[in-house]
């Protein structure tokens, strides 16, 4: 049947027409369950995730900005005043790796790249509160860091032959570090201001070692992660400290001393002897938790159940468009159509699901990481509009190809299959990135919350929730997929048109 004639009908009147031909019960009815599928299965993972400690969990670090961070470490510590400093000479650095790969049936020596050592200045022994530290590292020399997100590189590794000098020197919320071959001629590797720090905080010697990550294959070629346990140990001498009070206390950072390693082997603490200081210490400091706090995106594993409805009811759309021998502006105006009903049922559904699952978890004991306001708008409004465009591409390569089978198959294979496959650790993760980067499936970048840090040795992978392009990138990419195909779609109509004239 001929569609009617839209010469001269004003856009609103045509879009009202459009939307009202739209909204049959059979494809409101599929849309429905689109979003009852990602609230449905978020909430499923939301309950399905308790917590296994045998009573209360002890509560993640929580940074100032509230964010989840990892803080263990060993100290060793002191008050320190508003004006001081502290000084020492790191002589050597060795660790512990428990149970290493290929065989895990050993114990050796050895240290993971960011195992640290070295001297803090910190706000109290409170987890998760302000610090600024110099430190050793298993493989990245020198370093200053503060506030678990920053890191700025020394020069220097240690060694017996060749010790290193660190200094941390406190005026009022300044910090600076540091370091020296000889104890003479310094070297300064950074200087950190921590708005409000009290007037006395604690400043020491410290030790920790986050867990040995290696990856072990699956699938057809995909990785999941394993992490061992570390043990860093610390040898300093000629300690000299200004503007301090008080006595040496010793005291984890954090929970320690639990693992048989610790328990039968060598625990972690500070030992001195001689004038020498041994700390030894296990856990990290830094941006990530060393549990692992769930992201928000965790929470929508329906979506690709939800993706391949939307685009089965977008081509169905699209096969009946071409039936009725549509003009071009009509072409326009369903996709339109199409695009907005699928925005619509995407925002319900992520709008829903995100804030119930975040409180279902953090009412089981699972930590969740917090997002800026932000991002989380970016996360509930992208979602449903990456949505939107997989719809209107998918009607607009059935418009274009004039058969339904074909387009489905097209449009699930371009986009649903990529997205699917690389939300697992099926693939290897050089395969999964490029799918990621190359086809549609790119535009779900927008729901990545996961950062990226040089100094945390992570599995930085999708289907760990990385993705390869910054979320702007991969929407672009969709973008791009989406217009080329409603041009050709829209180009055909017009060649259509040129030869019956």
């Amino acid at each position: 049947m001929p569609i009617r004639r839209t010469d001269g009908m004003p856009t609103t009147e045509l879009l009202r027409r459009e939307w009202a031909a739209f909204r049959r019960p059979d494809r409101l009815t599929a849309l429905a369950a689109a979003a009852l599928t990602v609230i449905a299965l978020g909430l499923l993972y939301a309950f399905g995730n308790q917590s296994s400690c045998p009573g209360p969990c002890p509560a993640a670090p929580v940074a100032s900005d509230g964010a989840t961070v990892s803080d263990q470490f060993w100290f060793l510590h002191r008050d320190l005043g508003p004006e001081g400093s502290i000084t020492v000479r790191l002589t050597a650095m060795t660790g512990t790796i428990t149970y290493p790969p290929p065989n895990h049936d050993q114990i050796v020596s050895g240290l993971v790249p960011w195992a640290k050592a070295g001297i803090i200045v910190k706000d109290g022994v409170r987890q998760g509160s302000q610090y600024a530290a110099l430190m050793m590292t298993g493989d990245h020399g020198v370093r200053f860091q503060y506030d678990y997100r920053h890191d700025i590189a020394g020069t220097a590794v240690v060694s017996e032959q060749s010790p290193r000098w660190l200094r941390l020197t406190r005026s009022g919320d300044t910090i600076t570090g540091s370091e020296s071959a000889d104890g003479k001629q310094w070297h300064t590797v950074a200087t950190a201001k921590l708005d409000g720090l009290p007037d006395t905080v604690q400043v020491g010697l410290f030790a920790t070692s986050p867990g040995d990550l290696t990856l072990r294959k699956v699938g057809l070629g995909g990785a999941i992660e394993e992490v061992r346990f570390t043990q860093a140990v610390g040898v300093f001498d000629n300690v000299a400290v200004e503007g301090t009070t008080g006595g040496w206390a010793s005291d984890p950072v954090g929970e320690m001393n639990h693992t048989d390693w610790e328990k039968h082997h060598n625990a972690s603490g500070a030992v001195e002897k001689n004038g020498v200081i041994t700390v030894s210490g296990t856990g990290d400091i830094g941006p990530l938790g060393e549990e692992g706090a769930r992201s928000v995106e965790k929470a929508l594993p329906g979506l690709t159940i939800a993706l391949v409805i939307v685009l089965i009811v977008a081509v169905r759309y699209g096969v009946r468009t071409v039936h009725e021998a549509p003009t071009r502006r009509v072409i326009a105006t369903r996709s339109a159509v199409v695009g907005a009903a699928t925005f619509v049922t995407g925002l319900v559904a992520v709008g829903i699901v995100l804030p119930l699952s975040i409180a279902i978890l953090k009412g089981n004991g699972i930590p969740v990481q917090p997002i800026p306001i932000l991002i989380g708008t970016r996360v509930i409004v992208g979602v449903p509009a990456v949505l939107a465009l997989c719809a209107v591409l998918t009607y607009g390569l059935a418009v274009w190809l004039r058969r339904g089978s074909a387009a489905i198959l097209i449009g699930l294979s371009l986009v649903a299959l990529p997205y699917a496959v690389t939300a697992f650790p099926l693939l290897p993760d050089t395969v999964s990135e490029w799918l990621l980067r190359l086809t549609p499936a790119a535009g779900f970048a927008v729901k990545q919350t996961m950062e990226e840090y040089p100094q945390v040795t992570a599995h930085y992978s999708p289907s760990t929730g990385y993705f390869p392009l910054p979320w702007w990138a991969g929407l672009a990419v969709l973008c791009a997929y989406t217009v080329i195909v409603m041009r050709m779609a829209v180009g055909r109509k017009q060649a259509a048109d040129s030869d019956r004239r």
